[in-house]
């Protein structure tokens, strides 16, 4: 059978293709597939495969949810499927429904929100998805209700509820969250799974406001509540934060089903972003205590910093932001987010270099990499947005659906502030030395921007409620044993899916980072929604790193009574059945 076949003959480009196509961009700047085929015809009640369905019917299927074949494809299109059973249930009472019936007939759950990741933690590519019905939580399960009197001012949200509409709600009634990621798109349950985070630190001196954090969004959880076994079946269970057993699922990685989650939040603020692009690399990331306009210096007078520093170029990109109460005189006032639509939308020169890339010409990445960066200052420029300033979300959302699509490796090296500098130098060097490495020897197995930001860690006296403590595995879950560790220098190379040595470069990259980021002043752990575990030629394929050192990373400086293995006992205890699981799941929590 071809690569571009399924095991019902219908072709890859046939599924995608057919109808009005399989992917549409909404309104609030996501994607998801909108030609479905489904189980039963209009008004039927027949439990055949109808439409043109390919796939077997799932047996005694509710009758009253929503099922119809869809295509699935993550951020950067290395996870395909030609075709999946999507569900839609309308409530959480179906969600309940839906996981005992898939319990007794031998099925799996995938909760899927806006696909925006990079891991197998959905689905797994090339796995069997005869068995396998995604859950799509964005159409009904997305209510969001503020509680603005309440003390702290809290957020009620449906799983499928986007940061977009959460933060659009939140800034309605003068309310805020200080650290956000870029795509306001991503599902709050996807934000959850994977403990999302943005570039955000206090400036020297700065202090948290009540309400807010600088750690991941899992740490802003007041209580949530989920879909577990109670020992006879499948039922919603509510978990306060001052609950040991919320713990693991405040950072789950896909391994239960959230349907409501209240978060906590506070008085929104006004914002400002700089961009600057004349900073050579070697000041900008220069070392611990070094001079000039370094990374380090501006998260000290400003708070959140973040450099993009395209292939083969001197100059990165770099983003400044600044609480500002008020409009600085020169800053463009801005009233939505996505304020920088020349990254957004790319011009057709740096498509065709992407194509010519694709089509065995990676010999381009130098002038790849100085078209996106002359791209980026005209952008600034003509868009005049090189200085804006707004409210919170405005000014921290800049990806959308639209934005060019990469692989991305890395992780986040949890250490002290003080060591900032330090960090990002000594991979910048190692960094440009390998590149120019394998430049020399005709090859170029990276073609994409490096990214460098920063983020503090889950602390709890962020929180505003009684809590029993930080996500279990989250990646900013600070130490015990280091107290000093309060910062999280997050290091991610993109490059062009199905580039060359790309894969093997990314492994060659993480084992220096594991190596090099370690002993009393550091550690490594994976960025969840990222690249991780590269084999020599695909990641989440290093079996040493799944079932040794990253779990290590979770058993290391913590009690021994909540690490790694208490989360995977947890999950295991909520879902004895792995209704919640895949392959890859299995492997990684057995």
């Amino acid at each position: 059978m071809s690569k571009t076949e399924t095991s019902s003959g219908f072709s890859r480009r046939g599924f995608l293709t057919a109808g009005a196509g399989a992917v549409a961009v909404t309104a609030m700047g996501g994607w998801t597939p909108v030609y479905a085929l489904p189980l039963r015809a209009a008004g039927s009640l027949d439990t055949g495969s109808a439409g043109g369905a390919t796939l077997p019917a799932p047996p005694d299927f509710p009758a009253d949810i929503d099922l119809a074949q869809q295509a699935y494809q993550n951020w950067s299109k290395e996870i395909m499927l030609d075709a999946t059973w999507t569900a839609t249930p309308k409530n959480s009472a179906e969600v309940v429904r839906l996981t005992n019936w898939a319990h007794s007939v031998g099925y799996t759950l995938r909760p899927r929100g806006a696909m925006h990741g990079w891991t197998p933690l959905t689905v797994v590519n090339g796995a069997s998805v005869d068995k396998v019905i995604l859950v799509d939580t964005t159409k009904h399960l997305n209510g969001v209700v503020v509680n603005a009197a309440g003390s702290p001012a809290t957020v009620t949200a449906g799983p499928g509820a986007t940061l977009d509409a959460i933060t659009s709600a939140l800034q309605d009634k003068g309310l805020g969250w200080a650290n956000l990621p870029a795509p306001g798109v991503l599902t709050i349950a996807g934000c959850l799974a994977v403990d999302a985070h943005g570039a955000a630190l206090p400036a020297a001196g700065q202090s948290t406001q009540p309400g807010h954090t600088y750690g991941s969004l899992s740490n802003l959880v007041t209580s949530l509540t989920a879909v577990v076994w109670n020992g006879t079946e499948y039922a919603e269970r509510s978990f306060s934060r001052n609950d040991p057993k919320i713990r693991p699922l405040l950072t789950a990685l896909g391994r239960t089903f959230i349907t409501s989650v209240t978060m906590q939040a506070g008085p929104n603020f006004r914002m400002r972003c700089q961009s600057i692009t004349d900073i050579k690399w070697q000041e900008l990331f220069g070392a611990k205590g070094a001079s000039g306009r370094t990374f380090q210096s501006y998260v000290e007078s400003n708070g959140g910093v973040e450099a993009i520093w395209y292939p083969f170029t001197e100059k990165p990109w770099l983003k400044v932001w600044s609480v500002s109460p008020n409009k600085p005189s020169g800053s463009k006032e801005v009233n939505a987010p996505y304020n920088y639509p020349f990254s957004d939308n790319l011009p057709e020169v740096i498509t065709d270099l992407l194509g010519k890339m694709n089509s065995g010409a990676p010999g381009i990445a130098p002038l790849f990499g100085q078209t996106m960066y002359t791209t980026t200052v005209a952008g600034l420029a003509a868009t005049n947005s090189s200085d804006i300033w707004g409210w919170s979300k405005d000014i921290q959302f800049y990806i959308k659906a639209t934005t060019l699509r990469l692989t991305e490796g890395g992780g986040a090296v949890i250490t002290s502030r003080e060591n900032i500098g330090q960090v990002i130098h000594d991979f910048a060097v190692w960094f440009n030395e390998r590149i120019e490495f394998y430049k020399s020897k005709g090859q170029y197995p990276l073609n994409g921007p490096v990214e460098i930001r920063c983020c503090g860690l889950d602390q709890q006296a962020d929180l505003k409620v009684p809590t029993a403590g930080p996500p279990t595995i989250s990646a900013m879950r600070p130490r015990p044993d280091h107290p000093e560790w309060d910062t999280a220098i997050w290091l991610n190379v993109l490059g062009v899916p199905e580039t060359p040595g790309m894969f093997a470069f990314y492994r060659e990259m993480e084992q220096w980072m594991r190596s090099h980021y370690t002993g009393a002043d550091y550690t490594f752990r994976p960025e969840w929604s990222k690249g991780w575990a590269f084999g020599p030629e695909l990641p989440y394929t290093d079996g040493a790193i799944i079932s040794g050192a990253l779990p290590q990373s979770y058993r290391e400086g913590v009690p021994a009574g909540d690490n790694w293995d208490t989360a995977v006992a947890a999950f295991n205890e909520f879902d004895p059945h792995k209704v919640y699981s895949n392959s890859f799941m299995d492997q990684l929590l057995p």
